[in-house]
């Protein structure tokens, strides 16, 4: 948790600054810039990656208070059981959405360098 937290502010500074790099570089067809834009946006998947496993970890602990404060009823559980779940795959599909179009820049990239 402390790794995810010191993460913060370099994947924020990575995040938003991406983009700047990649359409810098792919304007000016300077091949160092585009690739500080794809390292820059692969920080930002590392942390999507590293944040998974705290996020399915939370919707765990949700459903515990959830279940031990009595929120629902038991008839209700279930439901709730299936909406943490689906709050914690938004994060899995974000995370495959990431990680797609860093695959996509880098072919970006690698057929650039071709010409």
């Amino acid at each position: 948790m402390r790794f995810r937290s010191a993460l913060v502010p370099v994947t924020m500074f990575s995040s938003n600054s991406a983009w700047i790099f990649l359409i810098i570089g792919m304007i000016a067809r300077i091949p160092g810039v585009m690739l500080i834009g794809i390292i820059l946006m692969a920080v930002g998947v590392l942390f999507q990656l590293i944040t998974l496993p705290v996020e399915f970890d939370a919707s765990k602990r949700a459903l515990v208070q959830i279940e031990g404060l009595n929120i629902v009823t038991s008839q209700e559980l279930p439901h709730a059981k299936k909406v943490l779940s689906a709050a914690a795959m938004t994060y899995v599909a974000a995370m495959a959405v990431a990680v797609l179009e860093l695959l996509r820049l880098i072919l970006i990239f690698t057929n650039s360098n071709r010409s």
